[in-house]
């Protein structure tokens, strides 16, 4: 991943120095079970770990360069390893396979990735929510297919976000669940040399499940299902993303990113002011779900074991992960500093004459006595000609010279009322956040 768009947390995660870290507290943790089950010295298990309390540099350049000609990485690892350990370091790996190593690590790298991820999801959800309350009641209106529909408020918008990210953390927790899984079985996963007691220590020591049937490697179904999950949060967040850019077009403008002093929109047009960070939301979601297929593809291996998910997973565990932390991370501030156009929310929603209400006007008809049908009929020509005039025409006052319109003014009038479309958002906060208001 480039580091435009990475952070410096996750990033760590995924460099050599961390991989070969974890590499050797599995090595490390697996011969002191061996030890206690009496298969090793235990002076060999001391022997690892007295070494490595010294904390020693991993020598990333001098282990590649034994893989160059091994071909083979954990071997290489475990032969820096000797060369720095001695020859107690022979009782390493004692009836493991390098499936072993490299899977194990993997579940703590994404369960460990997963916490930075919904840690960048309890950030949004608290911007959402403060954002949500700020514009509880701020009209604005609703659209379906693009065109104005029927009045909404923006707190509604932000609290849709905020129940929606809300499931995207319940999922993403359970993927974490289903990820954090430790196989430490040997050859075919038979256990034949090595003892399931070792992998119980492993997984306890580095707070992992164990995986009940691991072949020669964890079953990738686990992994298809954590890099669907962060596809659908990717999805989630173009979602908000597109809205705001929809809000900020000029035609529009009822919401924008905020536009920094010195900040720059156009290299040709000094007026610009785009929606660059929200565009860019949409580009990077695209990129967290590409790596959905193949990780679905890697479901299907050779028998107990082949490498074909290798290649894919050293692409897509960094680069998914980076990706969505850092998206996740800008969407946060986008909407931290977003800047809200009450008066142009208001501006549009008055702007087609009164249209936004010709359901509450069908609805009083057919109340009143006028099948749907001709109600229907009745509100439409009159809605017609004030979509037809831009707006300048009022639907009210055509419906009140309207001879079929068998309502008092009075009562027409009151179908007008903005208030009666808000009166249930209590309802809906408490649904979505346990309170109608934000505590003191």
């Amino acid at each position: 991943m480039i580091p435009r768009y990475s952070r410096p947390e996750m990033v760590a995660l995924w460099a050599p120095e961390t991989r070969f870290s974890i590499w050797f507290e599995i090595e490390a943790h697996a011969t002191d079970a061996l030890a206690e089950l009496g298969v090793v010295p235990k002076s060999a298990a001391r022997a690892l770990w007295d070494w490595w309390a010294t904390k020693p540099a991993i020598d990333v350049a001098r282990i590649d360069a034994i893989e160059a000609v091994t071909k083979h990485d954990v071997i290489a690892f475990l032969t820096w390893v000797s060369e720095n350990v001695g020859d107690e370091a022979r009782f390493m790996h004692q009836g493991m396979t390098s499936s072993d190593v490299l899977d194990t690590c993997l579940a703590v790298q994404l369960a460990r990735a997963t916490d930075l991820l919904l840690a960048d999801i309890d950030a949004l959800l608290a911007v959402l929510r403060r954002r949500a309350f700020e514009h509880k009641l701020t009209p604005t209106i609703g659209r379906s297919h693009g065109i104005h529909a029927e009045p909404v408020t923006f707190g509604l918008k932000l609290a849709e976000a905020h129940a929606e990210f809300s499931r995207a953390r319940t999922r993403l927790e359970a993927a974490r669940a289903d990820i954090a899984t430790c196989a430490i079985s040997g050859a075919v996963g038979t256990f034949a040399n090595i003892d399931p007691r070792v992998e119980a220590h492993v997984a306890a020591k580095l707070g992992l499940g164990i995986e009940p049937v691991s072949t020669q490697v964890i079953p990738r179904d686990r992994h298809a299902m954590y890099f669907a999950t962060l596809g659908v949060i990717a999805s989630s967040i173009e979602r908000l993303a597109i809205e705001v850019r929809h809000l900020q077009r000029t035609e529009v403008l009822e919401a924008e990113e905020y536009f920094a002093p010195g900040q720059k929109g156009s290299s040709a047009m000094p007026h610009k002011r785009n929606p660059v960070l929200t565009e860019n939301l949409t580009g990077l979601a695209r990129m967290v779900r590409g790596y959905v297929t193949p990780a679905l593809e890697n479901v299907a291996l050779w028998h107990e074991r082949d490498i074909s998910h290798s290649s894919v997973e050293r692409y897509i565990g960094p680069d998914a992960t980076i990706t969505l932390d850092f998206a996740l991370a800008r969407l946060t501030g986008v909407m931290d500093k977003l800047v809200v156009y009450p008066q142009r929310m208001q501006r549009n929603l008055d702007r087609m004459g009164g249209l936004v209400h010709s359901q509450r006007v069908l609805l009083a008809l057919t109340q009143a006595g006028v099948s749907r049908e001709d109600a229907y009929a009745i509100v439409q020509r009159n809605a017609m000609k004030v979509w037809e005039s831009d707006g300048r025409e009022s639907l009210l006052e055509l419906l009140k010279a309207d001879p079929d319109v068998t309502l008092p003014h009075g009562e027409l009038e009151a179908q007008f009322d903005l208030a009666h479309h808000f009166k249930h958002v209590d309802t809906i906060f408490a649904r979505v956040f346990g309170e109608t208001d934000p505590p003191l």
